[in-house]
């Protein structure tokens, strides 16, 4: 993943394991990069609404996200926030102050920033920990994740304590094209940047 990111990318995925779809948009602004999406699908508890963001840096550090929508017939906003003493949810502290990337547990878009800072080549590995969030959570959590790059477009990826493992295949696009048994990207039209 060493293409520059100059213009807007953006995805469009169908949920694998209910009914739903997610759509996200990357943009650079003024000091970095900004990732923005709604993920809209059939939760445990009925239909489910999430719109979200993360804010990062220029190597791609996240500083900041955000996560509004409803769930189960209740509507839910939460802040996201590092600062010098670590990551804070809803200004409530939460540590993890060593963690450079936030996840999202929701989505396949915010496995973007974690390859593009990784940068991995053909062969190599990296293992850390992600700062994971998923709707219905109270806190935030240290998510340990694995990603070995096998080719252009495929990375092998274990996240241990969950117990998912498989192979992703990445778009050119930079986003994941297919994160087994949980989201597939439709495919693009011709008029889809």
């Amino acid at each position: 993943m060493t293409d520059p990111v100059d213009k807007p990318r953006n995805a469009l995925w169908r949920c694998l394991y209910t009914q739903g779809h997610d759509a996200a948009l990357l943009t650079t602004v003024s000091n970095g990069w900004k990732l923005t999406g709604t993920a809209v699908f059939r939760g445990d508890n009925g239909p489910m609404s999430a719109g979200y963001s993360v804010e990062m840096d220029e190597a791609w550090v996240a500083f900041r996200g955000a996560v509004a929508g409803f769930s189960g017939g209740r509507h839910f906003r939460h802040e996201i926030e590092k600062t010098a003493e670590g990551w804070m949810l809803d200004g409530r502290p939460n540590g993890l102050v060593e963690l450079t990337d936030l996840d999202f547990g929701f989505t396949p878009a915010t496995n973007f920033q974690q390859l593009r800072r990784a940068n991995l080549h053909i062969g190599e590995r990296a293992e850390f920990s992600v700062v994971w969030f998923d709707i219905g959570r109270e806190r935030l959590l240290d998510l340990p994740q694995i990603y070995e790059r096998r080719d252009d477009t495929h990375y092998w990826y274990e996240s241990p304590t969950s117990g998912y493992r498989a192979t992703l295949e990445i778009d050119s696009s930079g986003f994941v094209r297919l994160y087994p048994e949980l989201w597939q990207m439709e495919d693009r039209t011709a008029s889809a940047v």
